[in-house]
């Protein structure tokens, strides 16, 4: 499939809310303004997610406003022996974007608070500090947060996405990987440290008009290679990206365009077995993984008119990346995850 890439500054809609251009890029080089969004204020759908990894555990935040409500999450993760995770959200409802999240990802702070519980993101442009607490996270004992975000690299996974159903509707998306991470997490009277060495961050920067229904895909996991920092973002399922797809490789902060990427998950009595080993593959065959799962962070929201399906599945990917000058990298256990959320919003 040919990919549309877009080179050319300017703004993200036009006069009557359609988007300028399809396709895909490594920076976030259209402008994106809230007030050029011609669709109605309950459907506008904002949101910053970070994942902070380490060999052992890894955080989880959310901030979202995404129209009629606001969502503010904290996951832990335990990822050694006995793999375990907690994930506490809080909802609150009309928040139509009045949480003022920044129009990019590249520098701007975001702060929310409720009954026992505080999240900032702190972004001045060159590092971001993410950091928080809430009281009753678990067995009524609090956790505590305080990490720093550094060494952002030159290229990452940006995506605008039309659909085809409604064109006021679109997905501004960025994913950057292989950020370093540096910071501590207190919980359960443990003090839990993300080592540079060894810690990674990956941003999931969203702005957009969602339709009602969809399910999407996504993939994620940043490491080293040979000393060398390599990630990659795979994923599908949302929108029409006929322009471009959102898979791509990051091997010392130079982004690697792949074509399609196809998420096999096994299936057990007509339903997806998501802790049973999963392959990826690839029609340029630049992409071949197995999949060993450790842990499937699954959520359930059914509200009927509303309804959010997650599982988000923690493992190891093992299996070969091939960049666009045709050098082959041999992929060992490396941890990152895979998802499969189901939404009607």
């Amino acid at each position: 499939m040919a990919q549309h890439r877009i080179i050319e500054k300017g703004p993200l809609l036009d006069a009557k809310g359609r988007l300028t251009e399809a396709g895909y890029a490594t920076a976030l080089i259209k402008e994106y303004n809230r007030k050029n969004i011609a669709a109605h204020k309950l459907r506008i759908k904002e949101w910053d997610y970070y994942l902070i990894q380490s060999d052992l555990f890894a955080l989880a935040l959310t901030i979202a406003d995404n129209g009629y409500m606001g969502m503010d999450s904290i996951s832990f993760l335990w990822l050694g022996e006995n793999p375990r995770e907690k994930t506490v959200s809080k909802i609150v409802p009309m928040t139509l974007g009045k949480r003022n999240l920044p129009p990019t990802s590249e520098a701007g702070d975001i702060a929310v608070k409720g009954k026992g519980y505080a999240i900032t993101f702190q972004n001045d442009g060159k590092k971001r500090r993410l950091y928080g607490h809430m009281e009753d996270f678990s067995g009524g004992k609090p956790i505590l947060f305080d990490v720093t975000l550094t060494d952002v690299p030159r290229d990452s996974m940006v995506i605008i996405t039309p659909y085809k159903e409604n064109e006021k509707a679109f997905y501004y998306n960025q994913k950057i990987n292989c950020l370093k991470a540096e910071g501590r997490v207190e919980f359960e009277g443990e003090e839990y440290l993300f080592a540079p060495a060894h810690s990674f961050g990956v941003l999931d920067w969203g702005r957009g008009v969602w339709t009602y229904k969809n399910t999407w895909y996504w993939g994620s996991a940043s490491g080293v290679i040979g000393g060398i920092p390599f990630g990659f973002n795979i994923g599908y399922g949302f929108g029409d990206t006929s322009a471009a797809s959102e898979n791509m490789l990051f091997y010392d902060g130079v982004a690697h365009k792949l074509d399609q990427v196809t998420f096999h998950i096994p299936e057990k009595d007509g339903k997806c077995d998501f802790l049973s080993p999963w392959t990826f593959t690839s029609n340029d065959g630049r992409f071949e993984m197995d999949f060993e799962p450790i842990i499937d962070r699954a959520a359930l929201i059914d509200l009927k008119v509303l309804c959010s399906d997650q599982h988000q599945v923690f493992g190891y990917f093992t299996g070969k990346a091939v960049l666009d000058d045709g050098r082959v990298l041999e992929v060992k256990r490396m941890l990152g995850f895979a998802e499969k959320v189901f939404n009607k919003w």
